[in-house]
């Protein structure tokens, strides 16, 4: 007969005091520092890289290393997985079988939404979901958003010499202008505006394209309407306007699509930043755990809503489709 283990609470509530107690001492003993928290991303280098000429001056910020290695993260999957394939396994291990379990439920959702033009927006919405996935997934890396390089800053932090040229930051305030702040090697690269905008105009304009390339010309007359005007000028009229609120609401999506993902990160990443150092260790690990959950569904989300979106540019106007 099968049993099943209960949670006793008489035997565990010693182990759930002990790590209370553990908590309130380890942050006494280390006493944290609250972070220097900004919504622009912070320069690694004060001095500019390169100048854009009209663009103005570009700078090495911090969420430029974490993308180059999200792009090595995500070029050593499909290496690995490449050389699964070489082997010709024929049942996919690690990190190839995971990869093949992903795609094909991405394909399966795909699949079920669009239909016969599957294979056209599946490849859109299997890389920008797996790109956010793995960007919103570096924060459970080690020493992300906390190693980095010391700035002047006012008011700062005093620092302490570990060895060499390391250094640490002591909590409270620094006097006579000596204050420092940690600027991270690397930051979550979906709090930063740039990023969450430019995959939200890649999203958008590559729905109007797959929208072209299904229909033709005849898609724009979901944004400019005059074929019934001059036949039903009542609804043909409601048509124009109807037009109009559409092309509106592609404009919409950019800002939806962009200040959605950039505001569950940043706002995740302010609220470790501050419960961390008001509250004992273990409460900040559980709000953690929530912003790596929240970060998977933005992914999911960000990837839905364009496979979505793409999946009823194909359609015509008050078309339906039965699958």
């Amino acid at each position: 007969m099968e049993t099943t283990r209960k949670w006793r609470w008489g035997k565990n509530r010693w182990i759930v005091l002990l790590f209370i107690v553990l908590s309130v001492v380890a942050i006494n003993i280390a006493v944290p520092v609250q972070p220097h928290i900004q919504v622009a991303p912070e320069r690694i280098i004060e001095e500019p890289l390169f100048n854009l000429g009209p663009l103005g001056d570009f700078y090495l910020v911090n969420t430029l290393p974490t993308l180059l290695v999200v792009d090595l993260i995500i070029i050593a999957m499909a290496f690995a997985v490449r050389q699964s394939l070489r082997k010709g396994d024929l049942v996919p291990r690690g990190i190839a079988g995971a990869m093949e379990g992903l795609i094909e439920v991405l394909y399966n959702l795909t699949e079920s939404a669009a239909g016969k033009h599957a294979r056209r927006i599946f490849p859109w919405f299997a890389t920008i979901m797996i790109l956010v996935l793995v960007a919103n997934l570096m924060k459970i890396l080690p020493g992300m958003e906390s190693i980095g390089v010391m700035h002047h800053y006012e008011p700062g932090h005093p620092i302490q010499n570990l060895f060499g040229n390391v250094y640490t930051v002591l909590p409270g305030e620094a006097e006579h202008g000596e204050g420092y702040i940690v600027t991270p090697f690397f930051r979550a690269l979906s709090t930063d505006l740039n990023f969450t905008l430019a995959l939200a105009l890649i999203s958008v304009f590559m729905t109007q394209v797959i929208g072209v390339q299904t229909q033709g010309l005849r898609y724009f007359t979901k944004f400019i309407n005059f074929t019934t005007m001059f036949k039903k000028p009542f609804f043909g009229f409601m048509d124009f306007l109807v037009g109009l609120l559409e092309l509106i609401s592609e404009f919409a999506k950019i800002l939806s699509f962009t200040f959605r993902l950039f505001g569950v990160m940043f706002s995740g990443f302010v609220l470790v930043a501050l419960v961390a150092t008001l509250l004992p260790v273990f409460v900040p690990s559980m709000i953690y755990m929530f912003e790596v959950f929240m970060g998977v569904i933005q992914a999911f989300v960000f990837g839905m809503l364009t496979m979505v979106f793409m999946a009823m540019a194909t359609r015509g106007h008050g078309e339906e489709e039965h699958h």
